[in-house]
C-alpha cells in the first residue's frame, strides 16, 4: 500500500523529532489494537501494567525495562495528543539551535530522571508510600524538551493559540508551576515525573555551555545499536563482486588484451556455427560487456 511505503519513507528520511511521534503514535495503536483482541478472547489485558513504570521497587526490579517504555506509552488519545502536540512544539523550537541527537538524548534521559524522581517520591515522601501506582506517558520528556528550549533561548517569543505571545521562559516557569500544584491533585506522580523531566532539561543545557554533552554517550550507543540492527536484517546479497588486478606492465596489458580478443574471437565463430542460442552464459556475459566497450 502506498500509505505503507510513505510512512516508511518518512519515517526513514524524516528528523529525529518526525521519529519520535511516529513511535508514540505506533506504541499506542499496537496497544489499543492488542487490547482488543484480548477483550475478544475474554483474557485479562497485562500490557500497560507491563509498560508502565511501578513505583513499587520490587516489582520495578522484576521490570528493568519500564523507566523506557513507559516514555512511549500512553493511556488514552487525548493524553497522547497534548503529549504529542508539546513535543511538537517545543521540539521544533528547540532543533532551531541543536541538533537532533541532542533532542533524542533530552528526550530519553529527561523520561528517565522523571521515572526517577516518581519512584524516589513513591518510596520516601511518607502521604504517597502506602500508594501502589503506575507511571506512563512522554510529558516527562516533553517538559525536558521545553525547559532545555527555554533555558537555551529563555527570550524567544512563541503565539500560544487563543492566549497571545509569550516569552519561552515564562511558559516554562508557567508549566512547571502547575505541576508543582497539581501534586496534591490526582495525578501527583504524573506532576513529579514533570519537574524531574524539567530539571534534567535544565541540567542539560547547563553542562552543555560548559562544554560538556550529558547525552552523547547515550547516542553512541543508540547508534551502536542500530547500526548492528540493519547489518542483522540487510538482506544478503547474491550478488559476487569480482576484482581484477591491474597489469604490472606493457607486456601484460597486451598479453590480456590479446588473450581477451581470442576469447571474442572464438565466440563469434561460435555463433556464425550454430547460432546465438548455443553461447553459455558466461559467454553471453563477456560478448554483452564486450559490446558496451
Amino acid at each position: 500500500m502506498d500509505i505503507v511505503n510513505d510512512i516508511k519513507q518518512t519515517f526513514k528520511n524524516g528528523s529525529v523529532l518526525t521519529r519520535l511521534i511516529y513511535i508514540n503514535i505506533a506504541v499506542f495503536l499496537f496497544v489499543k489494537i492488542a487490547g482488543v483482541f484480548f477483550y475478544l478472547a475474554g483474557q485479562p489485558y497485562f500490557l500497560v501494567d507491563w509498560l508502565s513504570v511501578p513505583s513499587n521497587t520490587n516489582e520495578l526490579i522484576s521490570k528493568p525495562w519500564t523507566p523506557v517504555t513507559y516514555m512511549f506509552l500512553h493511556a488514552g488519545f487525548i493524553h497522547l495528543l497534548f503529549n504529542i502536540l508539546g513535543l511538537y512544539w517545543f521540539g521544533k523550537l528547540f532543533l532551531y539551535h541543536l541538533e537532533g541527537d541532542k533532542l533524542l538524548g533530552i528526550y530519553i534521559l529527561g523520561g528517565l530522571a522523571g521515572a526517577a524522581l516518581y519512584v524516589f517520591a513513591y518510596n520516601v515522601i511518607p502521604v504517597l508510600k502506602n500508594d501502589n501506582s503506575i507511571l506512563l506517558g512522554a510529558s516527562a520528556s516533553v517538559f525536558a524538551v521545553l525547559v532545555a528550549g527555554a533555558f537555551y533561548d529563555p527570550d524567544r517569543e512563541i503565539m500560544l493559540p487563543l492566549v497571545g505571545t509569550f516569552k519561552l521562559k515564562y511558559v516554562a516557569i508557567f508549566y512547571i508551576l502547575l505541576s508543582v500544584i497539581g501534586i496534591s491533585s490526582t495525578n501527583a506522580g504524573g506532576n513529579i515525573a514533570h519537574l524531574g523531566g524539567a530539571f534534567w532539561g535544565w541540567f542539560y543545557i547547563y553542562q552543555l555551555r560548559k562544554g560538556k554533552d550529558m547525552g552523547a554517550g547515550l547516542i553512541m550507543f543508540i547508534n551502536d545499536i542500530a547500526g548492528k540492527l540493519a547489518k542483522l536484517l540487510k538482506p544478503k546479497s547474491h550478488l559476487t563482486v569480482s576484482h581484477k588486478k591491474p597489469p604490472r606492465d606493457d607486456y601484460e596489458y597486451n598479453r590480456q588484451k590479446n588473450s581477451q580478443q581470442d576469447e571474442i574471437n572464438h565466440i563469434l565463430d561460435k555463433i556464425a556455427k550454430s547460432g546465438y542460442d548455443s553461447l553459455s552464459s558466461k559467454e553471453k556475459e563477456l560478448l554483452f560487456k564486450q559490446g558496451k566497450k
